[in-house]
């Protein structure tokens, strides 16, 4: 999800707090998602001059990474940027 705050965007403590344990209910939605893949990533990018915000997380939990934490921040659907790739974790061999 990309994060876009409007003109009107100050938050204040509270929120940052209030968005802080939005983003750790991240890992109870993601039901049977393993912990380490459960995890919520904020990263920034700057493309063209502009900042942007993006929230990665798992895709069982994309409606609670959709919901919007503060007041004068708008959520969309990231589209495909190619700027910043996911991180892949490979599987070890379990013996």
């Amino acid at each position: 999800m990309e994060v876009v705050p409007t003109s009107s965007f100050d938050p204040g403590e509270g929120e940052v707090m209030r968005f802080g344990r939005h983003l750790a209910r991240v890992h109870y939605a993601a039901g049977g998602t393993p912990a380490r893949g459960s995890a919520v990533r904020v990263r920034y990018s700057a493309e063209g001059g502009r900042m942007h915000c993006y929230l990665e997380g798992p895709a069982e939990a994309a409606a609670v990474l959709a919901m919007p934490g503060f007041a004068g921040v708008e959520v969309r659907a990231a589209g495909a940027r190619s700027a910043i790739a996911p991180v892949r974790f490979s599987q070890r061999d379990a013996r």
